[in-house]
């Protein structure tokens, strides 16, 4: 019998949060970026999710060319867009024979689709560096950048795109998106793509002609300042477990490692089958939320490898086998992420290969149980 433990993804949360994001860009194609194997929660079961998405956005070439061999068999017209591009000729050779539009970034990018002879032309998105300075070409460089590209045999077609560096803060977009919009107005003939998540929900401005949701599709809200809930979206991941031990604790005993929680009066302490190594925080402190059987308690002491403890004083029905969850539901991601002093991204990507995935289909009369993905 395997370890009380198990990641559930809400399938059908997984196509309302695209819908949401279609609806909000009724007049753009939409890419979901699943990228980090789709946030943790799976890349090709995202992908079997989202069956009627225009497009996938993916950091790892071996993903992408998965990615568009399944939309042969499905809709050819499905874009796989590479969103650190290609990295030697031999990942460009791979883009020109499966059909997958690489973000080009850099120079030596453009250098080498102008000296590679490709099978096929390639579809391109040219990235501008309009104020994050991580990837893209600097203003004053983007224009002769894209003039290059439009004058070389192996690029098929051109979309103009930037990544926004403050839209889920105060700070918005609109210095980015002034910067972008005067050094690609050369270029009005040619497609836009430029809205994250936090863009597509707050800046319909930036919709254009794509738009790449990321974290919006799993139900976590961009913004600090906004639920998930109240923008309309749904929990996708639910990480799930069990208490497999109980401790009674009198006044001055610890927990855990270094024995960083002492009580301070009698209680009880469960040990749940959860730790870092299947991707829950290490750092979490003591009083990090839970729910025991539905009800909100903490966290106690050092999470370990395994294992972590939680605070059943006052629960004297909960015990072994007592349902325990670490995140999902009436708990958000983003609250637990809070607590441990990071952010939902974070701790979704990290679910260990180690826990098993069930897949639940709530809208449907039954829930089927599927290997992982």
């Amino acid at each position: 019998m395997p370890r009380p433990l198990q990641a559930v993804i809400d399938m059908a949360a997984l196509a309302s949060n695209h819908a949401k994001a279609r609806a909000l860009a009724p007049r753009s194609r939409v890419l979901a970026t699943i990228k980090a194997n789709g946030y943790g929660h799976g890349l090709l079961r995202v992908e079997r999710a989202l069956a009627d998405a225009d497009g996938f956005a993916v950091c790892e070439i071996d993903q992408a060319a998965a990615l568009r061999e399944r939309a042969r068999s499905a809709r050819g017209d499905r874009l796989v867009l590479l969103l650190e591009g290609f990295f030697s000729t031999p990942d460009l050779l791979v883009c020109s024979r499966e059909g997958i539009c690489p973000v080009v970034h850099d120079r030596a990018q453009v250098e080498m689709l102008e000296q590679t002879r490709l099978e096929s032309p390639i579809d391109v998105f040219v990235k501008m560096n309009s104020g994050m300075n991580r990837l893209g070409f600097a203003p004053a460089r983007f224009g002769a950048a894209v003039e290059r590209l439009r004058g070389s045999s192996s690029v098929r077609s051109l979309t103009l795109m930037t990544h926004f560096a403050a839209a889920d803060e105060e700070e918005g977009v609109a210095a980015q998106l002034e910067v972008f919009e005067t050094h690609a107005a050369p270029f009005g003939g040619l497609r836009r793509s430029l809205a994250n998540s936090a863009a597509l929900l707050r800046y319909p401005q930036t919709h254009a002609d794509c738009v790449r949701p990321g974290i919006m599709l799993y139900g976590v809200s961009p913004f600090a300042d906004c639920t998930a809930a109240s923008l309309g979206l749904r929990a996708v991941m639910s990480l799930e477990a069990e208490v497999i031990a109980v401790q009674s604790l009198s006044a001055g005993d610890r927990v855990g490692y270094a024995g960083v929680f002492r009580a301070d009066a009698p209680m009880r302490v469960g040990i749940v089958a959860c730790g870092y190594a299947d991707g829950y925080p290490r750092h979490a402190p003591t009083g990090t939320p839970v729910l025991v059987d539905g009800r909100r308690s903490r966290t106690l002491g050092r999470v370990s490898m395994d294992m972590l403890a939680v605070d059943l004083t006052g629960m004297p029905e909960a015990g072994v086998g007592t349902p325990v969850v670490l995140w999902g539901g009436a708990l958000p991601v983003e609250e637990v992420a809070a607590a441990a002093g990071t952010i939902a991204y974070e701790l979704l990507c990290a679910l260990a290969p180690r826990v098993p995935v069930r897949e639940a289909f709530p809208d449907a009369p039954t829930a089927p149980s599927v290997a992982a993905g």
